[in-house]
């Protein structure tokens, strides 16, 4: 039996998705919203996470939460519903050493494939991920660039940003400069501009 957790904002979708997920043979299927998963990763312990990387209660996907090891050393294997056009998304994800990819606009019998190969330790990517990867592999911020931009977005000051990520205000500085530079921005306001338009964000 593969204990799977679906991490899902979108009540109705994730409902009806752990609802489908539970008629197929071999499978224990629960559901929780991301602001709720991290507890429920510990009380459950599932075999595999299959998450959704668009949340509504998070700036960013808090993924490793979802696939830390638990008192016995074992670890959830993490799957992601993902979109090639969220590259910054996909990025968090390779980061966080997920090892399932589902296309959320693919066939849903890929769902139920992923959760399988991962559950059983191997790799599964849908193919009509391919640019989305080839987007992250282009994008020049680094996963910390992106936290701090993401709080940005969300219209955080540099101290907000500075308390959320433990870092000093000269540090949240340093990194909004680069954040500047790479992305051939004029300002703060702008580099979130474009990086929302690439999928960073």
């Amino acid at each position: 039996m593969i204990r799977v957790l679906l991490v899902h904002d979108a009540c109705l979708v994730r409902s009806v998705l752990a609802e489908w997920l539970r008629r197929e043979p071999g499978l224990r299927v629960e559901d929780t919203p991301w602001r709720g998963a991290p507890g429920r990763v510990r009380l459950l312990r599932p075999d595999v996470c299959a998450a959704d990387l668009e949340v509504d209660s998070y700036g960013v996907p808090p993924l490793n939460e979802l696939n830390s090891r638990g008192p016995d050393g074992s670890r959830p294997r993490l799957l992601v519903l993902a979109s090639a056009h969220r590259p910054g998304l996909l990025k968090r994800a390779i980061e966080a050493g997920a090892l399932g990819y589902v296309d959320k606009e693919g066939a849903p019998d890929h769902l139920v494939r992923g959760i399988r190969r991962v559950a059983a330790g191997e790799r599964f990517v849908d193919d009509s991920l391919g640019y989305g990867f080839l987007k992250a592999a282009e994008m020049p911020l680094t996963r910390r660039e992106l936290s701090v931009l993401s709080l940005a977005a969300e219209g955080a000051s540099v101290a907000e940003i500075a308390g959320s990520l433990h870092l000093s205000h000269g540090t949240v500085r340093n990194y909004m400069a680069a954040i500047t530079r790479k992305t051939g921005a004029r300002n703060r306001i702008d580099a979130i501009r474009i990086s929302q338009g690439e999928g960073w964000l």
